[in-house]
């Protein structure tokens, strides 16, 4: 490394933001990249530590020390093309990642980690500023056809790759935009869907073909509009060459209590999606506000958070944010790794206002006229892997809108079945990821890759799996494959 003692010389530095009260008056990204002297200075704290752990703990495997010494250096452009050799977006992941990388770092033993993600994040920003940022399109044309079944952050990374290949790749997305939950779900405040756009415009240049407003066999209409056009599973498979499945998994875990029937009672991705298609400029949307209302969000991950911070820039009167899990303990060291650490985690959104609390178990929702205006709720312990009610612990508290963010159990099933593909335990597409055909599904030519085939997951998980299952498909187009892996 560049500099051999930077990690005992220099503290980590966070990126700067807006002041939440400043920030929730509008749907603007506030974070800032960091100033070059600052990323210099941060990139100088990576040790030289022999094992970089830290590639192991990001699931795309980027050459974390490489870039981070290139940008000690100030070599923003092979900073980039470090950065790029492994990671297709790093604009999504250096805004919305939850670093992984920098659990697993070294320094995290017994000090603050290595900034990782703020580095990618300021390599990334300089290279689109530099114009270093350009389509690959092929030398040459295979001939091939592949369908791309999904369009988010799985589905572009597997046709970006594919197309660089050679081969002639088209992205159908039920919605009427390109970018999945990267932009039907995660706030413009937390990232801006520019940053999808001039990678939509790349992929393009690079020959990839999109078809938005279309559906596979009996999947649900998308976000935006109502005049999907149905796609046959069974044409696709005639007319193409291999069908990669990667959409997301959108069945979300619902709370089937007494009450759940009352207006007021939402899905967070059916509340969450409307703000992102305001901010777009779309017209008509439905009108569903947390504007004045006491708002309860049920669920404590990153869906949760984002539902109180697009609460919270709506005006509600109220917000609160309950989780069953018991709160994380916090200590200084929390040696775990390679497991995520349970440690307590407060969310740009959380600075902005919220009540949290911790295990809590709803039990009913309550209402009149057929809408919500409250909710019973008790506390819980757990014994021997096991929720108890803490007896005389059971509460009421008024709700006006319940959001209900307690994650997702699987992809829409009708999308698989309606391809045979067969599913596993959890109802995801049964595909391996090792060994000769990973990524393919039981049914010839149909590949499955993402939250399709793994879960609910990150986005940077996302990507590995499209990148991933687009060598793999390569390899079975045309015997063999230069992507990388």
């Amino acid at each position: 490394m560049g500099k051999i003692t930077g990690f005992m010389e220099y503290q980590r530095l966070a990126e700067a933001n807006e002041a939440p009260e400043t920030r929730k008056k509008h749907y603007r990204e506030f974070v800032a990249h960091l100033s070059d002297a600052d990323a210099k200075i941060q990139g100088a704290r990576c040790m030289d530590c022999g094992i970089p752990f830290c590639q192991n703990g990001c699931p795309v495997n980027n050459i974390i020390p490489d870039f981070n010494d290139l940008v000690y250096k100030q070599d923003w452009a092979r900073a980039i093309e470090t950065l790029h050799s492994t990671n297709n977006f790093p604009e999504f992941t250096g805004r919305i990642c939850p670093a992984p990388c920098e659990e697993a770092c070294t320094l995290r033993i017994n000090e603050d980690p290595v900034g990782i993600k703020s580095i990618e994040h300021a390599i990334i920003d300089r290279a689109w500023q530099e114009g270093w940022v350009k389509p690959q399109p092929p030398a040459a044309k295979t001939g091939k056809r592949v369908a791309v079944i999904g369009g988010g952050p799985a589905g572009m990374a597997c046709a970006q790759q594919l197309a660089r290949a050679g081969h002639e790749v088209t992205v159908i997305e039920k919605n009427d935009r390109v970018g999945g939950l990267l932009r039907y779900g995660i706030p413009d405040f937390k990232m801006e869907k520019s940053h999808i756009d001039r990678r939509l415009e790349q992929m393009k240049a690079e020959g990839v073909k999109f078809l938005t407003n279309t559906v596979v066999g009996n999947a649900p209409v998308g976000a935006g509009n109502g005049k999907a056009a149905p796609l046959d599973p069974k044409k696709l498979l005639a007319d193409y060459d291999a069908v990669v499945l990667t959409g997301g998994a959108e069945m979300p875990r619902d709370l089937p209590i007494p009450g759940r029937d009352l207006d007021g009672v939402h899905f967070a991705m059916n509340f969450l999606p409307l703000q992102n298609r305001r901010v777009a400029g779309d017209k008509s949307v439905p009108d569903l506000w947390s504007t004045g209302k006491h708002v309860v969000v049920i669920g404590g991950g990153d869906t949760g958070s984002d539902c109180v911070g697009t609460s919270n820039r709506h005006g509600a009167k109220s917000v609160s944010q309950f989780e069953v899990m018991p709160k994380p303990v916090d200590p200084l060291r929390n040696p775990v790794w390679p497991y995520w650490p349970m440690r307590l985690r407060t969310s740009s959104s959380h600075e902005e206002g919220a009540n949290r609390d911790w295990a809590i178990s709803t039990k009913e929702f309550i209402g009149k006229g057929g809408k919500i205006t409250g909710l019973k709720a008790v506390r819980v312990e757990w014994k021997d892997g096991k929720m108890v009610e803490i007896a005389g612990s059971e509460f009421t508290m008024p709700a006006d809108i319940v959001l209900l963010a307690m994650g997702f159990v699987s992809p829409v099933q009708s999308v698989l079945e309606s391809f045979g593909v067969d599913k596993d335990a959890r109802g995801n597409a049964k595909a391996t990821t090792d060994g000769e055909g990973c990524y393919a599904t039981n049914v010839p030519k149909v590949f499955a890759a993402g939250d399709m085939r793994r879960g609910q997951s990150l986005v940077v998980w996302a990507i590995r799996e499209g990148r991933q299952a687009a060598r793999a498909v390569d390899e079975f187009l045309m015997g063999s494959s230069v992507l990388p892996r």
